[in-house]
């Protein structure tokens, strides 16, 4: 039986989109420093905000600022970071739930490895050096010894200098494509500098490629 071939495939785009308000003021603030969450009808607070209630179907718009510090609900540690991730050493994938939210936030912590990390320990962000609006104005997290604040979320008026109205984010994929019967055998000749077709058994026409 012929060898299968098999050829690396990368298919990149940018994806570009604009943002409501909601989304618009969580950017904004992360490139201020300031975490935004929403409030739902039954008084949960979502980070990252959402515009819609989840349950409800409502739509919200009730933002309050929400803690940088937070305790870690679950996690995963990545011990070959890949292309595009937050960081260039292993790192854990951890879920947090930031003081004052009562859902989790989806980020990278930085620890010196899997016996680090825990569910239930303490952690804050930390910032980037550089920040524009989006979710890598959070570098990562990083332990922490600080204990929840015994303050309530605070509302926030979502307003910001100069707002982030819309974001471009890469989109990548990349895998491995394997041809089929007739596209391998169509290569194959290519390599012996031949054009083969196939002929369709219906129409009688002959399709190259």
């Amino acid at each position: 039986m012929p060898e299968v071939l098999t050829a690396p495939l990368v298919v990149e785009f940018p994806f570009t989109r604009s943002l409501g308000p909601v989304q618009s003021a969580f950017l904004t603030g992360l490139r201020e420093r300031t975490v935004l969450g929403v409030t739902c009808q039954d008084g949960r607070v979502l980070v990252p905000p959402v515009e819609y209630d989840p349950v409800t179907a409502e739509e919200l718009s009730h933002l309050v600022e929400v803690a940088p510090t937070g305790t870690v609900t679950t996690w995963a540690w990545n011990p070959g970071p890949r292309r595009g991730q937050p960081l260039r050493t292993p790192f854990a994938w951890v879920l947090v739930r930031l003081d004052g939210a009562d859902s989790a936030l989806l980020h990278a912590l930085d620890a010196p490895g899997p016996d680090a990390v825990r569910t239930g320990m303490r952690v804050r962000i930390r910032w980037a050096a550089e920040r524009t609006g989006a979710i890598t104005d959070i570098a990562c997290f990083e332990p922490s010894d600080d204990a929840p604040p015994a303050t309530a979320p605070v509302p926030h008026d979502g307003e910001f200098a100069d707002p982030v109205t819309g974001i471009t984010a890469p989109a990548r994929l990349d895998y491995t494509y394997a041809p089929g019967r007739a596209q391998s055998r169509y290569l194959r000749a290519l390599a012996d500098r031949r054009t083969v077709g196939e002929r369709c058994p219906a129409c009688r026409k002959v399709y190259v490629p």
